[in-house]
C-alpha cells in the first residue's frame, strides 16, 4: 500500500528516514509521499525524495505556514523536481486563530493563481487540500478557482458526512488518516462508509495521529497506515485485501504512474 501523506522532513525523522522507509517496506508500504508545508519545506522535500528510492513529494504552503518566509519561486523550483507528483497542501484551517484568517486566505488565493499560471506545470499536477472547520468556505473558494475539481484530495478528513459530501460534490477525492481509529470519530467513521470506493485514499500525516493500536506513539510513522486501511476496511464492512488493491489504484491515477512504477519495482 501507498502512504499518501507523511512529513518526513519534520526533525522527528533527521538523519533517520532510510530506516523509516525500510520499516514501512516491511509493512507492506511501497511508497510514501512527503508533503511541503512551506515553499523552503518544499525544496527540502523535493530534495529527500531524490535521495530515496521509494519517496516522493509535494510542494506547498500550508495555511496554519502561511506567515512563514514565502517565495513563489522556489515552489515553482520544487515543482518542476522529477519526484514531486502534487501540489499543497494548501488550504484553510479554522481549529486555530493564527494565522489570521485573512493571511490564510491570500496565500491560498496567491497558491491556486500561481497554480493556473504555470500552465501544464501547474495543471499538470493534483492538488493535497488541508481543510479544518472550513468546508462551507473553502469548497467554494476551490469550485471558483478555475482548477478542476478531480484535481483535489482532501487530506486527514476530520468531517462529518455534510462535509464529505461536499468534497464529491467537487468532483474531489478523500484521504482518511489514524483518526478512523479513535472511539470519539464516528462521524468520521460514517463519513468513510459514503465514500465511493473510486475517490478514497489512506495516509498517516506522520509524524502526528498515531492510530490504534499505537496511539499514543509519537511519532508516526508510514509503516502504520495498514491500521488505517484496516480501520478503513471496518468501517466500510470490505473485504481488506480487495480495499487495499483498490486504494493502491486510486492513489496511483491520482498522483500518477509513479506510484504504479514503483510499486512493481518494490512489490
Amino acid at each position: 500500500m501507498i502512504d499518501t501523506h507523511c512529513h518526513l522532513t519534520f526533525p522527528d525523522f533527521s538523519g533517520r528516514v532510510g530506516e523509516v522507509l525500510a520499516e514501512a517496506a516491511r509493512a507492506g508500504v511501497h511508497s510514501c509521499i512527503t508533503v511541503a508545508t512551506t515553499t523552503a519545506d518544499a525544496l527540502r522535500t523535493t530534495a529527500l525524495a531524490g535521495e530515496h528510492e521509494r519517496l516522493f513529494a509535494s510542494a506547498g504552503v500550508h495555511p496554519l505556514y502561511a506567515d512563514a518566509p514565502c517565495d513563489w519561486d522556489e515552489l515553482r523550483q520544487a515543482g518542476e523536481h522529477p519526484k514531486c507528483l502534487a501540489w499543497g497542501e494548501l488550504g484553510l484551517d479554522r481549529h486555530y486563530d493564527t494565522p489570521p484568517e485573512s493571511r490564510q486566505r491570500a496565500i491560498l488565493d496567491e497558491q491556486l493563481a500561481h497554480i493556473r499560471a504555470w500552465g501544464t506545470l501547474g495543471l499538470g499536477k493534483p492538488i493535497i487540500v488541508h481543510c479544518r472547520k472550513a468546508f462551507h468556505e473553502l469548497v467554494p473558494v476551490l469550485a471558483r478557482s478555475g482548477l478542476p475539481g478531480n484535481q483535489f484530495v482532501f487530506h486527514c478528513f476530520t468531517g462529518d458526512s455534510s462535509d464529505a459530501r461536499l468534497a464529491l460534490d467537487l468532483g474531489a477525492m478523500i484521504s482518511f488518516t489514524g483518526v478512523l481509529t479513535f472511539p470519539n470519530a464516528r462521524e468520521v467513521r460514517a463519513a468513510a462508509a459514503l465514500v465511493p470506493r473510486d475517490r478514497l485514499m489512506i495516509e498517516t500525516d506522520a509524524p502526528f495521529l498515531s492510530p490504534q493500536p499505537v496511539r499514543g506513539a509519537h511519532p508516526n510513522e508510514p509503516k502504520h497506515v495498514v491500521h488505517v486501511a484496516a480501520a478503513l476496511a471496518s468501517a466500510r464492512g470490505e473485504d481488506p485485501i480487495e480495499l487495499n488493491e483498490q486504494l493502491d489504484r486510486n492513489a496511483v491515477a491520482f498522483f500518477g504512474d509513479a506510484l504504479r512504477d514503483s510499486r512493481m519495482r518494490h512489490p
